[in-house]
C-alpha cells in the first residue's frame, strides 16, 4: 500500500515489503546518470581537444580530476551519510552535480573545464558513497546479489547509451555533453526526495578528519600526475619528479593518521575482516585492470580506424552489452550459491579478453574487437556483482556507509591509476605530432607505419592489464567464504574466525555461501 504520511505521494512506507524496489530504483538512477556521463564524455574528448585548444594533459585531466576528486571525497561523503542521512546526502549528490554539469557547458577552456569538473566529482562522491549503502540497507542478504546486480545492470545500460548519446550530442555541440545532465539529476533528486526513507540510525560522533583527507588527496593527485604527465611529457621533468616523491611521503603518511585519528576518514578496522580485506583488493584490481579500456577504444576508433563520433560510440556496445546480460545473471548465481567463484572466473573471462585485445591492428575487422569487448563485458558483469554483494554483505548496518565508501575508493583509486598507467605506457616514444592527431580524432591523416608504435604501445598496456585481471582472479579465490551465524562483533563488523567472515543470518539460509 502507498504511504500517505507527511503528504507522501510516491512510493511506499520504509516498513513496506517493496520499498526496497523503490529505494533500488533511486539508486539506479544514480548509476545511470553516472554511467551516461562517462560515456557521454569519453567519446566527446576529440572533439574538446580540437574546440578548446587544450594540450594532451590537460585533456585526460578532464577526465582524471573528477574521478580523484570523487575518489577523495568519497569516504567523507559515506561518514557524512551515516552522521545526517542518506537520504539528504544521496539528494544533495544529484543537486551538486546538476550545478557543475551547467556550469561546465559554459566553460570557455581546459582549465576553467577542470575545475567544473572537480565539482562535479564532489557531487558524485555522494552519489557514490550512498548507492550501495542504500540498497543494502533496503535489501535482506539472500536478495543482495540480484540487487547489485541490477545495479549493475542499470549501469550497462548507461555505457551502451552514453557514448552512442554522446556521439549525437557532439554533432549538436560538445556543450551538450554537460548540459544533458542537468535535468537528468534534478529528476533524480525529486525522485529521492519523494521516494527515499531514512532507515538506520545516525552517528552522533560529527568529527571531519582534515588532516586524512589532505594527505590522501595530496598522496593521490602526486601519483596520477607524475604518472600521467611523465608519461606524456618526459620522466625527467622536475614536476613529474616532485609529484612521485610528494606520493612517496603523503601516502604512507595517510595511513599513519587514519591509525591514529578518533575519527578517520579511511576506518582502517573495517579491513580486519579478511573477506571485505580481500574483496577490496580484488575490487582495487578490477578497476585497474578494465577502466582505461573505453578510453583507450575511443581513439583507437576515432583515432586509429578513422570513425566518427557516433560510429565509434556505437561501436562500444558490446563493452557493455556483455555486462548487462551478465550482471543480472550473476547476481542471481551469487545468491544461490555464493560470490568467491562466480568474482574469480569473472576476473579470469576478462583477462581472456584483454589478452585477445594484442592482437589488434589498424585495419583489424571490426567484428573482432566487439567480440573481445564482449568477452571483457561478461567477465566485469560476472565479477561486479557478486563481489560488491560480499564486500556490502559482511559489515553491520550502521558502517555500511563507510564500507560502500570504502568500496568505491579501491575501485576509484584502481580506475584512476589504470588512465594514468595506461596513457604512460601508450604515448612513451610516440611522435607528439603523431599523438595530437590520434587523440584529436584525425586516424584518416595517420599513415600505417606512423601509427605503428602507438598500436605497439597499446599492446604492452593491454598485457599489462591481463596480468593485473589475472592476479585479480587469484586475489578472488582467496578470499574467505562466508559461515551463517546470528553473531556480529561489538566493531559493527562480524567477527572473523579462522579467517571466515561471520555474515548475520537470515531465514532459509545455508549455513555456508562460498
Amino acid at each position: 500500500m502507498a504511504s500517505t504520511s507527511s503528504g507522501r505521494r510516491l512510493g511506499v512506507d520504509r516498513s513496506h515489503a517493496h520499498y526496497k524496489w523503490w529505494a533500488l530504483s533511486c539508486t539506479s538512477l544514480g548509476m545511470l546518470l553516472a554511467t551516461i556521463n562517462s560515456g557521454t564524455l569519453i567519446i566527446a574528448l576529440p572533439d574538446l581537444e580540437r574546440s578548446l585548444h587544450t594540450s594532451l594533459l590537460t585533456l585526460v585531466w578532464v577526465i582524471l580530476v573528477y574521478m580523484i576528486a570523487s575518489t577523495v571525497l568519497v569516504l567523507n561523503a559515506g561518514r557524512l551519510s551515516d552522521q545526517f542521512g542518506r537520504k539528504r546526502a544521496y539528494i544533495a549528490g544529484f543537486v551538486a552535480f546538476a550545478a557543475a554539469s551547467l556550469g561546465a557547458g559554459f566553460a570557455g577552456g581546459g582549465t576553467e573545464l577542470i575545475i567544473w569538473r572537480v565539482l562535479q566529482g564532489v557531487g558524485a562522491s555522494f552519489l557514490f558513497a550512498n548507492a550501495a549503502a542504500i540498497v543494502t540497507d533496503s535489501f535482506p542478504k539472500e536478495e543482495l546479489g540480484v540487487a547489485m546486480g541490477t545495479n549493475t545492470m542499470v549501469a550497462a545500460i548507461g555505457l551502451v547509451i552514453g557514448p552512442v548519446l554522446g556521439g549525437a550530442l557532439v554533432d549538436i555541440s560538445w556543450h551538450w555533453v554537460f548540459w544533458f545532465n542537468v535535468p537528468f539529476a534534478l529528476l533524480g533528486s525529486l525522485w529521492a526526495y519523494f521516494v527515499l526513507h531514512e532507515i538506520t540510525g545516525r552517528s552522533a560522533d560529527t568529527r571531519f578528519d582534515l588532516p586524512g583527507t589532505l594527505a590522501f588527496l595530496i598522496g593521490l593527485t602526486g601519483l596520477v600526475f607524475g604518472i600521467s604527465k611523465g608519461g606524456i611529457q618526459g620522466w625527467d621533468n622536475p614536476l613529474v619528479f616532485a609529484s612521485l616523491i610528494a606520493a612517496a611521503v603523503f601516502l604512507p603518511l595517510f595511513v599513519v593518521i587514519e591509525q591514529r585519528h578518533p575519527q578517520p576518514m579511511l576506518d582502517l578496522s573495517i579491513f580486519k575482516n579478511k573477506l571485505f580485506a580481500a574483496a577490496s583488493a580484488a575490487a582495487f584490481l578490477n578497476g585497474l585492470a578494465r577502466f582505461a579500456l573505453m578510453f583507450v577504444f575511443v581513439f583507437y576508433f576515432q583515432g586509429v580506424q578513422g570513425d566518427t563520433p557516433i560510429l565509434a560510440g556505437l561501436k562500444l556496445a558490446p563493452l557493455a552489452i556483455g555486462m548487462l546480460i551478465a550482471s543480472p545473471l550473476a547476481g542471481i548465481a551469487a545468491d544461490r550459491t555464493g560470490s568467491r567463484a562466480l568474482a574469480s572466473v569473472g576476473m579470469l573471462v576478462t583477462g581472456l579478453g584483454l589478452g585477445l585485445m594484442t592482437t589488434l591492428q589498424r585495419d583489424t575487422s571490426y567484428w573482432w574487437p566487439a567480440l573481445f569487448m564482449l568477452t571483457v563485458g561478461v567477465g566485469s558483469g560476472m565479477f561486479n556483482s557478486p563481489n560488491t554483494a560480499a564486500m556490502m554483505g559482511t559489515v553491520a548496518a550502521h558502517r555500511r556507509g563507510i564500507a560502500s565508501g570504502a568500496r568505491v575508493l579501491v575501485q576509484n583509486t584502481g580506475a584512476v591509476l589504470s588512465i594514468a598507467f595506461v596513457m604512460a605506457l601508450i604515448t612513451a616514444a610516440v611522435p607528439r605530432t603523431v599523438l595530437f592527431k590520434v587523440f584529436g580524432g584525425l586516424g584518416q591523416r595517420i599513415t600505417t607505419h606512423q601509427l605503428t608504435p602507438f598500436i605497439d604501445n597499446m599492446h604492452t598496456a593491454l598485457w599489462c592489464l591481463t596480468f593485473v585481471s589475472v592476479l585479480g582472479a587469484v586475489v578472488s579465490f582467496a578470499r574467505p567464504k562466508h559461515i551463517v551465524t546470528e553473531a556480529v562483533g561489538e566493531s559493527g563488523l562480524p567477527p572473523v574466525e579462522d579467517g571466515i567472515a561471520v555474515v548475520a543470518k537470515e531465514p532459509g539460509r545455508e549455513a555456508a555461501l562460498a
